[in-house]
């Protein structure tokens, strides 16, 4: 493994993102690949076009390479512990001491120097926290979800995931003592904020909400003549609601099966369209759940089930419907709803979520609670049913998503957090050496 120091640099960010399929191009839809991997990396880069050095620490497995170097001053590299094969996020603690221990090592030896380690989600950050105390550098923490808050919305449902239990009990204590070691908390929506003062006790002035951004360049909304060609080509039209995701039961899409049909009550010509990538036995069983869900209400045929969508094409997918939805149990955020909203379709947002709260009803989105299916198609309808809402909710939501959301700005806006911190434990190396 070869790792060398940049000569010339704002300065060195060890970003830590631990779970999942994490590469200079990831394999989004794959187990626990989604909207984390791609907050990490887009602010990684952003951090590396503003002039720092950034590595971006996760688990080699499955026969990955030790690194992949995306350009100059980032590269993703990965440090092999727990085996060869694939560890699910919930089982990912079991691995910690591993892990550090082998980071430190490879560190130590190649001389690697940083300013701040920035950990994503629990497991990361409980390791990432080791990490900073034994280098003696600032660690800011992004939770991206709380144990907490997860378990709330899974009340009533088995506490299983794929393969096992999620182990909240273990999660929540860790987090509690993460959250108070860690030099701040970057949490990602105002939802958030709230939970980590009332539940895990934090001070407020102990965390800064930055919520995640969009690459404001590729998610754009299409002139007419391409959105009638986008349209042919992916066989979508007006009428459509589209949901994309991993198939992952806090994600919905039985929820929106059941709004269907009252959806098309108000709207006969309605149409799902629903994207869930399946890799693994356990989403194939969960898929099939979905569509005996649909076959028993009656409306199979009015569901076209896609699988995983390549990455070239995600814009245009947010495209092409009538509207878009987020459907999800819980949702820390809802990326795909604001890449939806970038791309100017009119966006229907779940209540179990951070995003809500931060825009305006009827301007640039709708809200409606999922698990009230009545509710739910009420508000999938309404821009279809008004032409002059669903014009606002194109306009305003695209200007609303790009103005609030674009990464450089959340990259600029975090790194401000970091500065406060900077140089905080260096009198401290001075006296060990």
């Amino acid at each position: 493994m070869q790792l060398s120091v940049s000569p010339q640099s704002n300065g060195s960010i060890l970003m830590i993102s631990l779970h999942g399929y994490v590469a200079g191009s990831p394999e989004l839809g794959k187990p626990d690949t989604g909207g984390q991997v791609v907050f990490v990396l887009e602010l990684a880069k952003r951090f590396a076009r503003l002039g720092y050095r950034v590595d971006v620490l996760t688990r080699q497995f499955e026969g990955q390479p030790a690194q992949d170097k995306i350009n100059p001053n980032l590269r993703v590299w990965r440090v092999p512990f727990g085996g060869k094969h694939f560890i699910r996020k919930e089982d990912m603690h079991d691995w910690f001491g591993d892990f550090v221990t082998n980071t430190l090592a490879i560190i130590r030896k190649k001389a690697l120097k940083y300013d701040f380690v920035n950990s994503h989600y629990w497991d990361a950050g409980v390791s990432g926290q080791k990490i900073a105390e034994e280098l003696q550098i600032p660690h800011i923490h992004t939770p991206h979800s709380l144990g907490w808050w997860k378990r709330q919305r899974m009340k009533g449902a088995k506490e299983a995931g794929e393969g096992g239990s999620l182990r909240f009990d273990e999660r929540i204590q860790k987090e509690f003592l993460l959250f108070r070691s860690c030099d701040h908390v970057i949490a990602t929506s105002e939802q958030q904020v709230d939970l980590v003062e009332r539940e895990y006790q934090l001070p407020n002035d102990h965390i800064t909400m930055i919520p995640p951004g969009i690459d404001e360049a590729r998610f754009t909304p299409a002139p007419p003549l391409q959105l009638e060609a986008i349209r042919k080509k992916l066989k979508m039209r007006e009428t459509d609601v589209y949901v994309v995701g991993r198939a992952a039961h806090n994600k919905g899409y039985d929820l929106i099966i059941k709004a269907l049909p009252h959806l098309k009550k108000l709207q006969p010509k309605a149409r799902l369209v629903l994207a869930a990538g399946a890799n693994s036995a356990q989403d194939e069983k969960l898929i099939s759940k979905w569509k005996k869900i649909a076959t028993d209400a009656g409306i199979g045929r009015s569901i076209k089930w896609l699988g995983y969508i390549d990455d070239e094409d995600l814009a245009d997918y947010y495209r092409a419907p009538g509207i878009f939805t987020l459907p999800s149990r819980y949702e820390p955020f809802g990326m795909t709803a604001v890449e939806a909203m970038s791309c100017g379709t009119p966006t229907v947002l779940t209540t179990h979520g951070g995003l809500f709260q931060q825009i305006e009803f009827g301007k640039h989105a709708l809200v409606a609670d999922p698990k009230r299916p009545a509710e739910f198609a009420a508000m999938l309808s309404m821009p279809m049913q008004y032409p002059w809402l669903r014009e606002t909710l194109t306009v305003e939501g695209a200007r609303f998503a790009r103005r609030a959301f674009g990464w450089t700005g959340i990259a600029r806006r975090t790194l401000q957090v970091f500065d406060q911190f900077k140089g905080k434990y260096q009198r401290n190396r001075r006296d060990d050496e």
